[in-house]
């Protein structure tokens, strides 16, 4: 790297927000040449950006501004392309069969005259959330026991050191205690109104707003390290150089922007309430498929402010994940004990929403997302034919095109 780098710079959880983005964008570009820009996982997955495009925005972006990335359980089979993969770093994620890295575990890099390590963690939390499937085959190990093997191989040559952490804040709080050597800590995965920076003994540990909303930063001071966390400053538009992707984002609002129909009471006009929304597809789907039982994880929507027309970036926004709905089959352990399935559930997902309830003894199956099925039940029995999106479509907003009738 040939520019010459004077602070780092780094976003967390920014989830596809890319509405709002511009302020991001435009201020990322003016910090690029002087700036390590890092982020700490989950760019991808949130909003309709991702659910249109697949990621093809998400992944300009990153390779177009960033120099270090740390993977996040969303979007997690996204750092493994091959324009991403050489941009991620992580010290404990391993493979199965050989034990070996499934990323490069650090960049040593020469920030203000010092010699500077970068390297990433994911928590066992954040891992487990993965969808089974696309973590197969995979593995973590302890991220404090990552970090000191690291620090035995290259303390020799390193002045100071950077982790982007995947794990959430008290987590990261925990992990500067057991690695006292970790100048600075960026922590992600967590949704907290804390940004620190904390410290903990010498170590420093902050985050970014969420959501494309601002960064944390630290630079070299004296003999240590200062950090500050900022929010992003508006943006009218984005530079020159960013002309194409401004075009691409401008072409899929436009499609966000299609109208599905009214906004139906309770919803109009307000924060969509999550649980009280998710109690009413729960309902319906329990009476209108006529599922014995119905379990939903409460963080498989996401609040918005709904005006009076529901529009597709509205929907994409409250169901950003384009769950499908499955009949799945209960683990055997927990056939006799639903209470210890839902604590089960609850400790991983959390918190959930059944109908009905309590949930009926002796159920063998029940009516989940593909991702509460593959992840943590049972085998899948059959699909049920019906996205939760459109669930919820029909509970939201009265339109004369929506399909079939959940009443």
């Amino acid at each position: 790297m040939t520019r010459p780098l004077t602070r780092v710079v780094a976003t967390t959880d920014v989830h596809s927000a890319l509405a709002d983005a511009s302020g991001m964008l435009a201020h990322l570009h003016d910090l690029r040449p002087t700036s390590l820009i890092v982020d700490c996982g989950d760019f991808f997955e949130g909003t309709g950006y991702y659910q249109l495009g697949r990621g093809q925005l998400e992944r300009e972006i990153l390779t177009t501004l960033y120099d270090v990335l740390a993977p996040g359980n969303h979007g997690w089979p996204h750092y493994f392309e091959p324009g991403l993969h050489k941009l991620t770093v992580c010290a404990n994620a391993r493979d199965d069969a050989d034990g070996k890295p499934l990323f490069d575990r650090l960049r040593i890099l020469d920030i203000g005259g010092r010699q500077v390590a970068v390297t990433a963690v994911i928590g066992r939390q954040a891992f487990d959330a993965i969808p089974a499937g696309q973590r197969r085959g995979q593995h973590i190990i302890d991220p404090a026991q990552a970090l000191r093997e690291l620090l035995l191989e290259h303390h020799h040559h390193v002045d100071a050191w950077m982790v982007l952490s995947h794990s959430g804040f008290e987590r990261d709080l925990e992990l500067a205690a057991a690695c006292p050597f970790a100048d600075v800590i960026f922590a992600g995965h967590c949704h907290s109104e804390f940004y620190g920076p904390a410290h903990v003994g010498d170590t420093l540990v902050l985050k970014g707003g969420e959501l494309a909303a601002g960064y944390a930063a630290a630079e070299p001071v004296g003999s240590g390290w200062a950090a500050h966390t900022r929010r992003f400053p508006q943006a009218t538009g984005l530079p020159a150089g960013l002309a194409p992707l401004r075009e691409k984002i401008a072409a899929t609002s436009r499609r966000l922007a299609t109208p599905l129909g009214t906004v139906n009471e309770p919803y109009r006009n307000h924060l969509v309430d999550r649980r009280l929304l998710l109690t009413e597809v729960t309902s319906r789907l329990h009476t209108g498929l006529g599922a014995t039982a119905v379990i939903l994880n409460e963080t498989v929507l996401r609040p918005a402010r709904l005006g009076d027309v529901l529009t597709l970036g509205d929907l994409l926004a409250v169901e950003p994940f384009g769950n499908q709905l499955v009949h799945a089959f209960l683990p055997d352990k927990h056939l006799t004990d639903l209470e210890g399935l839902l604590g089960h559930l609850t400790e991983r997902s959390g918190p959930l929403v059944t109908a009905p309830h309590p949930l009926p003894a002796g159920i063998r199956s029940v009516l989940t997302t593909s991702y509460l099925a593959d992840t943590y039940l049972g085998s899948r029995t059959h699909q049920a034919g019906l996205q939760l999106g459109q669930a919820v479509r029909h509970v939201l907003s009265t339109a004369p095109s929506a399909e079939g009738d959940l009443r």
